[in-house]
């Protein structure tokens, strides 16, 4: 008899604690569940992203355009740099070889100013693109490549651009003596014998050329916020560009 009470007062503790055990069990999987929910951010609204995309345009562009109407922005930077334009290297060459070297280094100075002038004019026609950009843009921008945003710009101010950037330029090339010295540079070339005359469009050429450039910054500036957690520099950079 006291082995048999005594197994069924262990039978009925086992089950006290093993009903204890599951309860507690519950307790704790449940307490889990509520942490990992807790830790993981919400969904991402269609207003949080093109907040985000705004806010990293409107970086980027500050910064592209800063970095390009400095002094030396466009003439010290190899990869913005305007040389002469392609269809006169042979002007360049026949020049310099003549010993033109001055008339030659002072005509592109002077191009390359006029681009570093006219670069600030570009923000308040990215600006314009951003506002307008849709929610549509926005994820497309977001999940697209390192330069989508970029090439958002690119598409949708590009004529603007042209337009506010080329009598910039133009002027911007009177005043620093670059069409001077382009006149000069293409009556001494055509002045020599046997060659096929030339004068190729000064303005338009350094006005694209300018343009092309500005994208260049703006590209880096995108890729650093996509790729560089430093470079989010507010929660909303953080939140938007950090799931991606």
């Amino acid at each position: 008899m006291n082995i048999i009470k005594t197994f069924g007062l262990a039978a009925i503790a086992f089950s006290i604690v093993s009903s204890c055990t599951d309860a507690h069990m519950k307790v704790l999987n449940k307490t889990m569940e509520d942490i990992n929910k807790a830790g993981k951010p919400a969904p991402l609204t269609n207003a949080e992203v093109i907040s985000g995309l705004k806010e990293a345009l409107s970086f980027g562009i500050q910064n592209a355009s800063g970095l390009a109407n400095k002094t030396d922005g466009y003439f010290k930077n190899s990869r913005l740099f305007i040389p002469f334009p392609p269809e006169a290297k042979n002007i360049e060459d026949k020049l310099r070889g003549l010993g033109f070297n001055k008339l030659c280094d002072d005509f592109t100075m002077s191009v390359n100013r006029g681009a570093e002038q006219a670069a600030i004019q570009a923000i308040p026609i990215f600006k314009n693109a951003i506002t307008n950009m849709s929610i549509g843009d926005g994820f497309n921008i977001l999940k697209g490549g390192d330069n989508a945003a970029t090439e958002y710009l690119k598409s949708n101010t590009t004529p603007q651009l042209v337009s506010a950037f080329k009598p910039i330029i133009q002027t911007a090339l009177n005043n620093g003596n670059a069409t001077k010295y382009w006149t000069d540079i293409i009556n001494t070339y055509n002045k020599i014998p046997f060659i096929t005359k030339m004068n190729p469009d000064l303005a338009g050429y350094a006005t694209d050329k300018a343009i092309q450039g500005l994208f260049m910054l703006v590209a880096d500036e995108e890729a650093k916020i996509r790729k560089d957690p430093v470079a989010r520099v507010t929660d909303l950079l953080k939140r938007v560009f950090g799931g991606v």
